[in-house]
């Protein structure tokens, strides 16, 4: 496939602030004309003492389950912040999902010990090291403060083991839209916009409620492609958006790119 695949198609992306980038890059080495609409804001947690807290006593978990590279990005922040060394972590195994959240561990110089072959916490769970013989392990699991999913702690705690939950960061919608995304929606200028998480799309679907009826705001709504990275997000396409045009086969970046490029070059 030409390396130009995407060209002429103008596509958002609605990934947070300073996570777009990359994707960004991604897509404009295809030819596509990418315009960044943050839907989500990441801010620190409503109080660091849980996760602090948990830190100060990590010799006595067996694992830690980081599941976003914000995850990564605050729980080791907050490391540093307790004067501790990446050494700290040496008694503790880490399991990792999604290629992305490993990519930014290992920028720390850390490997993950587990990643599962799906990028999607239910793969984790199935695939887990020693899946019979979890119960009494200890799990430390950072996560978003509201609104992430409740699977994985479920599943775990269903095989007995304990898992302590604590908040690392938080994500909210942001309250407008970006005014180039706004002009270019409204002049039916946009081809497809991308989702790469559930959250993204309740927060889209906020921003475009302020306009009443989408059909009559975006005259070319049903032919907007709209992109999703996984299964999650794709029924939340299908619950706040009403649809969902195509699914990543691979519940990547990348594997959305390549969604992306089958799409335009049907």
């Amino acid at each position: 496939m030409s390396n130009q695949a995407l060209q002429g198609k103008t596509i958002v992306v609605t990934r947070s602030a300073g996570q777009s980038s990359q994707f960004t890059t991604l897509l404009q080495s295809h030819g596509a004309m990418v315009l960044e609409m943050p839907a989500i804001a990441i801010t620190p947690p409503s109080s660091w003492e849980a996760l602090d807290g948990a830190i100060a006593q990590l010799e006595t978990f067996d694992w830690l389950i980081l599941t976003s590279s914000n995850g990564v990005d605050y729980f080791f922040e907050r490391v540093e912040a307790a004067g501790l060394a990446d050494a700290a972590l040496q008694s503790v195994k880490i399991a990792v999902v999604g290629k992305k959240t490993a990519q930014v561990l290992q920028q720390r110089g850390i490997t993950p010990d587990f990643m599962p072959p799906n990028f999607v916490a239910d793969s984790l769970v199935e695939h887990f090291p020693g899946r019979d013989t979890l119960a009494g392990t200890k799990v430390l699991f950072p996560r978003v403060e509201s609104g992430g999913r409740d699977v994985l702690v479920r599943e775990l705690t269903d095989l007995g083991v304990q898992v302590t939950e604590v908040p690392a960061y938080e994500s909210g919608c942001v309250k407008t839209m970006d005014s180039a995304v706004q002009q270019a929606l409204r002049s039916g200028q946009v081809d497809a916009i991308t989702f790469a998480s559930s959250k993204t799309v309740q927060c889209v679907a906020g921003l475009l409620a302020q306009w009443g009826d989408r059909a009559i705001a975006i005259p070319n709504w049903d032919q907007i492609c709209l992109a999703s990275i996984g299964p999650q997000t794709s029924m939340a396409c299908r619950n706040h958006l009403g649809r969902v045009t195509l699914e990543a086969a691979e519940y990547t970046l990348e594997g959305l790119t390549q969604a992306l490029i089958q799409w335009a070059s049907a």
